[in-house]
């Protein structure tokens, strides 16, 4: 499937800034199951530099700098990619879940995608007991990673009410947990919290959802802005695969990864300093259009 996606963000400040300071992380992954294509990005006002890297989570980073006086920031990123991803079943044959954390922490690579790097709490996904124990219901003795990991999943969709009201990025897990109610983000992290609490590596991947679902189908929550679900390592043999806990799906075609991290303090798709003062206004507009 190929996917035509336009990314919008708009800052609009009270008073003039001076100078501002940005990291984007507004390009799309390659790998196995998706290919980037094609990928732009205007800035208004100009900026006086940009510099693109490669972050440790091996996520495609540009780092910006506007020197320029301005009362609105708007960044118009545009890409072309293609995915090919088809989910396992939910009932496959998959590694006992015990061995696949004792296989983590035997793992010596320090890659981006080592399962290592993804066993430890983070700042938005601490380990905390309650959630453990929510999650531990799923994790019966000797039972597969793949059929344990879909049932949390399954388990946080049905129990946890979206409601993109009840809170905000900074709202604490146990908040969240206690509550919940949420949205995607806060989805993610309580699973995360919940798998990692269990010693099973577990990632955050920012991306976004097809705007518009095949005949039939209902529209997916989450797909006007960037959408988040987490990826798990599932062991050697399976890698990492990814939980969508906000709408109960294996990711496949309907999902085209962004950036994958610790929490989203790792994969914000826009952040940074500005020299100003008053208030600032942030909108964002996200079209994920099939290419026929």
């Amino acid at each position: 499937m190929i996917y035509d996606i336009r990314h919008v963000t708009s800052y609009n400040y009270g008073s003039q800034v001076s100078y501002a300071r940005c990291s984007l992380r507004l390009k799309p992954l390659s790998d196995a199951s998706q290919t980037l294509i094609s990928h732009s990005i205007e800035i208004k006002p100009r900026p006086a530099t940009r510099a693109s890297r490669i972050d440790f989570f091996g996520i495609p980073t540009e780092s910006i700098v506007i020197e320029t006086p301005h009362k609105m920031l708007r960044i118009d990123s545009r890409s072309r990619v293609e995915v090919d991803r088809t989910p396992p079943a939910r009932d496959s044959g998959s590694a006992a879940w015990e061995s696949v954390r004792e296989a983590a922490l035997d793992c010596a690579s320090l890659d981006a995608d080592a399962p290592v790097g993804y066993v430890f709490p983070s700042s938005l996904a601490p380990i905390q007991h309650a959630v453990t124990r929510y999650a531990a219901k799923s994790f019966a003795p000797a039972r597969g990673i793949l059929a344990a990991a879909a049932d949390l999943m399954r388990r946080i969709h049905t129990e946890f009410k979206y409601d993109p009201k009840a809170t905000v990025i900074s709202t604490p897990l146990a908040e969240v947990f206690e509550k919940r109610h949420g949205v995607c983000q806060d989805f993610a992290h309580v699973m995360i919290a919940g798998l990692r609490g269990l010693g099973v590596p577990a990632a955050y991947v920012s991306g976004y959802l097809r705007t518009y679902p095949p005949p039939g189908q209902e529209r997916l929550q989450g797909a006007d802005a960037t959408h988040a679900w987490v990826s798990v390592w599932c062991g050697n043999e399976i890698g990492w695969l990814g939980f969508d806990p906000t709408n109960d799906l294996l990711i496949g075609n309907d999902h085209i990864v962004l950036a994958v991290g610790r929490d989203f303090s790792d994969v914000s798709p826009v952040d940074g300093v500005i020299v100003g003062s008053r208030r600032q206004k942030l909108s964002v507009a996200v079209d994920v259009i099939p290419v026929e």
